[in-house]
């Protein structure tokens, strides 16, 4: 391994898998504006998740849409006029 590549700031964070409220704690570098207090009463940095191996389908067994930004909802609304010009045609 390469010497003085790897980040010295490692800690505990929070991520949390905001599909179904799970929260871990793992050491990582990832940086975050928000803060979370645990079950233990301190305060840890949160990194949300839109999915983890709590939700993801393979891991669980379940099929389940996961759509939590709308993406599809956006871009209907961003291209309505578009599509209704085209079908006034």
């Amino acid at each position: 391994m390469k010497k003085e590549i790897h980040p010295k700031n490692y800690r505990l964070v929070a991520f949390k898998d905001m599909s179904n409220g799970t929260i871990f704690l793992t050491r990582s570098t990832a940086s975050s504006r928000e803060k979370i207090k645990m079950d233990d009463g301190k305060e840890y940095p949160l990194f949300k998740l839109e999915i983890s191996d709590t939700s993801h389908p393979f891991y669980t067994g379940k099929m389940k849409l996961v759509d939590s930004t709308g993406r599809v909802d956006k871009f209907m609304n961003r291209y309505r006029s578009h599509i209704e010009k085209k079908k006034n045609k």
